[in-house]
């Protein structure tokens, strides 16, 4: 029996101008697999924290991503909704409807060999409860060596590169993405002494969901990611984490379109025109002491109204 897959994406408003690249990827890789597939889009227009110059320009925002975002119905969220607010969701959600869920993310390139490597990797794993993730570019320390790609982790790390294939700051195509995958006949899969990972292209097994395992309310912002590893170790224990190094998954996360039609932001970088924002520099600081945090009995969790003090 072939394993059933959700996989989940959360598109903020301002992303309508990336998102088409994650829905191709996404549907070449459908195509390749011949079992069941889950697609969740959930759109937020919401206004609150990022602004766009004009009604107008908001509905042309979400017009294009509802085509770009075809053949698939998207969830519209009016409220804040942010990514941990999403991926706590469709946990929950899809936890009970697939044996697989997978966090997608708007800046993602999907590897068109990922369902059927994931299915061969579920009847195999000889445990329920397990997360795995795929290669990833050069980071910037050694702790994330093992994660990533075998093309990249000898590559040396730049500051400000991104004109580098390799580099964590340079934008990839599909194309390039497809062409390194090409030369994998067979998937190398290694299990961590330890958890290391970012929400990017997660894949958690439903089981581990079922036991108890979320993402804490607390962290409402970001550094979602790090609280569900921290979780999970609280809960589970040391699980397996496979890494499929050799099958490279592209986060773009400093994709030059990915903050489009934002009034108000300034600065020649993605990390500066988000922290131009006073909230978010707020919400991101109380978010990651929420998360770090989780476990201290005389900690108060800050929460939004927090940030807007």
């Amino acid at each position: 029996m072939k394993t059933k897959f959700a996989i989940g994406c959360l598109v903020q408003w301002y992303e309508s101008e990336i998102i088409k690249e994650y829905i191709e990827t996404l549907n070449k890789a459908c195509s390749s697999y011949d079992g069941k597939v889950l697609v969740d889009i959930t759109v937020c227009v919401n206004q609150q924290l990022e602004k766009a110059s004009s009604i107008e320009k908001l509905k042309e925002c979400i017009r294009k991503i509802n085509k770009d975002t075809k053949p698939y119905t998207v969830n519209i969220k009016y409220g804040i909704h942010t990514i941990a607010d999403y991926r706590r969701n469709f946990n929950n959600e899809y936890c009970d409807k697939a044996d697989v869920l997978i966090w997608g993310e708007s800046d993602m390139l999907v590897p068109s060999q990922m369902f059927t490597i994931l299915d061969g990797l579920h009847k195999q794993s000889p445990v329920s409860k397990y997360i795995a993730t795929f290669g990833i570019c050069k980071m910037w320390d050694d702790s994330w060596k093992a994660l990533e790609h075998p093309d990249f982790t000898d590559k040396p790390f730049i500051e400000n590169d991104y004109d580098n294939y390799w580099s964590v700051k340079y934008t990839m195509t599909a194309d390039e993405m497809e062409s390194i995958n090409s030369k994998t006949i067979q998937p190398e899969v290694v299990v961590l002494p330890e958890h290391k990972f970012n929400g990017c292209g997660l894949v958690i097994s439903s089981e581990v969901i079922k036991a108890g395992v979320n993402i804490p309310k607390s962290v409402f912002f970001v550094h979602e990611d790090t609280a569900f590893m921290l979780m999970t170790k609280k809960v589970l224990g040391n699980i397996p984490q496979y890494v499929i190094k050799n099958i490279l998954a592209v986060h773009n996360r400093n994709h030059p379109k990915k903050r489009s039609n934002i009034i108000g932001e300034v600065g020649d970088t993605l990390n500066k025109k988000r922290r131009s924002n006073d909230w978010y520099v707020k919400a991101n600081k109380m978010s990651e002491e929420n998360c770090y945090n989780l476990f201290n009995p005389n900690y108060k969790s800050k929460t939004w109204k927090d940030v807007w003090k």
